[in-house]
């Protein structure tokens, strides 16, 4: 099977991209093969994934005919943020997310239910946070011990960036800010203890037979229900030209108020989160021991406005 260009071009990010994209034609072939899937059409892909979409020969669970249209999905292999997928679409059993029907974790290999293909970009941005913040009760229920606490993991995001502060781009009072904050909620007990989603966007929700909307795409751990506004400021970016920090408030105050949240307590998440996201541009870059590049100064550029929006 042929792979996207879109997803080829990760082989930018480093070695082991690379070798799972030299590997990923034959595992898409295997999977095809052991589960009985037929190719009905070309292959979609994201930042980390390929989706083919497939009919089954042979049903693996009653909730799926045989014959019935679903996709398979093969993620990034080096990747601990979406290791875990396959459990929280499990605990959620299809109450507003994608449906999981078979699943070889350790391949990174899922069997899904097959969503339509539109999705929360073409809703008004304002609608569209309000239907993302209506999955938030769905979503964040109680998370099992196996789950990774986000409390651990943002601890290791800190103590990397706390390592390269005077190297990063970004204000230092904001990259200060960003670590006393982030201490401040690795050490509160309520930073873990629900499933978030992770990297809940308009991309991420997509249209459905059996609901109007449903997620795909989690990135889950235990944590903090407050901690899932963020991707919703940074994405559709082109649409605030102009409007930049009255667009950012606007979503994050929509998202605050359907959802129920304290205002306060995500506005911290926000900065945190996204001066951590500006520190992984730098982490790139070290790692194949070259400057940052355009992309990357616009991403960071685009992380340090989000804070300024929230906070002015």
């Amino acid at each position: 099977m042929a792979i996207p260009d879109g997803l080829q071009a990760q082989r930018r990010l480093g070695p082991d991209w690379a070798d799972w994209l030299d590997r990923l034609p034959r595992l898409v072939e295997t999977l095809l093969r052991e589960w009985e899937l037929t190719v009905t059409g070309p292959p979609m892909h994201g930042f980390a994934s390929i989706v083919v979409p497939v009919v089954v020969s042979n049903a693996p669970t009653t909730a799926l005919a045989d014959g019935g249209a679903a996709v398979l999905k093969i993620g990034f292999d080096g990747a601990d943020d979406t290791a875990q997928e396959p459990l929280a679409l499990q605990l959620w059993d299809g109450d507003g997310a994608v449906r999981m029907y078979r699943a070889a974790p350790a391949r990174r290999a899922m069997l899904l239910e097959r969503l339509g293909s539109e999705n929360l970009n073409g809703e008004e941005d304002v609608q569209a946070c309000e239907i993302v913040a209506g999955f938030y009760p769905r979503l964040h229920v109680p998370a099992p011990p196996r789950l990774r606490r986000l409390s651990d993991v943002l601890t290791g995001w800190l103590d990397d960036m706390a390592a390269d502060a005077a190297a990063m781009p970004v204000p230092r009072r904001m990259v200060d800010q960003a670590l006393s904050l982030g201490r401040d909620f690795a050490a509160d007990p309520d930073c873990d203890g629900k499933v978030v989603h992770g990297d809940l966007h308009y991309e991420n929700v997509l249209s459905a037979d059996r609901a109007p909307w449903l997620v795909i795409d989690p990135q889950p751990m235990s944590g903090d229900p407050h901690y899932e506004p963020a991707p919703l400021l940074w994405n559709r970016w082109d649409e605030m030209d102009g409007y930049l920090r009255e667009s950012i408030r606007r979503r994050l105050h929509t998202v605050v108020d359907v959802a129920g949240l304290d205002a306060d307590r995500a506005r911290d998440w926000v900065t945190v989160r996204m001066v951590v996201n500006a520190h992984w541009s730098v982490e790139d870059a070290r790692r194949m021991h070259r400057p940052l590049d355009a992309s990357e100064r616009d991403w960071i550029t685009r992380c340090v406005s989000i804070v300024k929006a929230v906070q002015d």
